[in-house]
């Protein structure tokens, strides 16, 4: 973190040391230990500033949702490309397939088989109906997991879904924008029944990418840092060099075209932002 301002500097997941002052009933931070992981992001338009999301993570789980509200992959890979930065396993969760009708269904398959054949855990579930929860579950067992994703996917759903004493508040997706409501204001750490914690974050709107030097985020795909010793320039950026194998395999369909879209994108960080709504 040495160089980076940071808008909390102790975030959920945090382990520290305090002493309690019996007669307030409170306890005082003394000392924040060393963290092992973080998830952070910019933490306002064109900032420069940053938000540590959650520290101290077995696992991420990128929620996300095919309609109402549709998720991005260009979001989708940025969250993937800082799970990898900060050597954080990642699983992507596609909620709510009980209201996806058939071009969705197509969609979530294709989604699904993309990220699959990259190496990235797929769970597709709905938290309505119960289907694919124990799989989820399993997942969570055991394990300390962070939850992120836009509003209005159904991170609260979820977590209420397979811990219903929790009671966490949802709210109705809005009619007129199609996006959800924010219910969630603050990230917070709840115990699991079956072990475990998971942690449930605010809807983040955009994800925005920080302390990336513009060689690194190529690294952080896996699909091309398998390729990317094959290209003829050791100082190869992907663009626009000859013998690049990042382009050949775009251009034959190793590489997805979609995900090499999102990559083009990221190289471009001034025009990334991470507004909440």
């Amino acid at each position: 973190m040495d160089g980076i301002k940071t808008t909390n500097p102790l975030a959920v997941g945090d382990r520290v040391s305090f002493f309690m002052e019996s007669e307030k009933g409170s306890g005082v931070i003394t000392a924040i230990h060393p963290r092992h992981n973080y998830i952070i992001r910019k933490a306002t338009r064109l900032s420069k500033v940053s938000h540590i999301i959650a520290s101290n993570i077995d696992r991420l789980f990128v929620v996300a949702s095919i309609i109402q509200p549709r998720t991005s992959t260009g979001f989708i890979d940025r969250v993937l490309v800082t799970a990898e930065a900060y050597h954080i396993p990642a699983t992507i969760v596609f909620n709510k397939i009980d209201i996806c009708d058939e071009p969705a269904k197509l969609q979530l398959a294709e989604l699904m088989q993309l990220y699959a054949n990259i190496g990235y855990g797929m769970i597709a579930l709905s938290a309505l109906t119960g289907e694919g929860l124990d799989v989820l579950k399993v997942a969570l067992a055991g394990k300390v997991s962070l939850f992120t994703g836009h509003s209005g996917v159904g991170k609260s759903a979820l977590i209420n879904a397979i811990e219903p004493r929790l009671s966490i508040r949802t709210a109705i997706i809005s009619e007129s924008h199609n996006k959800g409501k924010h219910t969630t204001t603050f990230a917070e750490m709840h115990r699991l029944s079956f072990g475990g914690y998971i942690i449930d974050t605010p809807g983040i709107k955009e994800f925005g990418l920080i302390d990336f030097a513009r060689k690194e985020i190529s690294e952080r795909f896996p699909e091309m840092r398998e390729r990317m010793l094959n290209c003829h320039f050791a100082n190869c950026t992907h663009v626009h060099e000859p013998g690049c194998a990042i382009m050949q395999a775009v251009e034959s369909g190793e590489i997805h075209s979609e995900r090499y879209h999102n990559y083009l994108g990221m190289l471009n960080d001034d025009k990334l932002d991470a507004t909440e709504y």
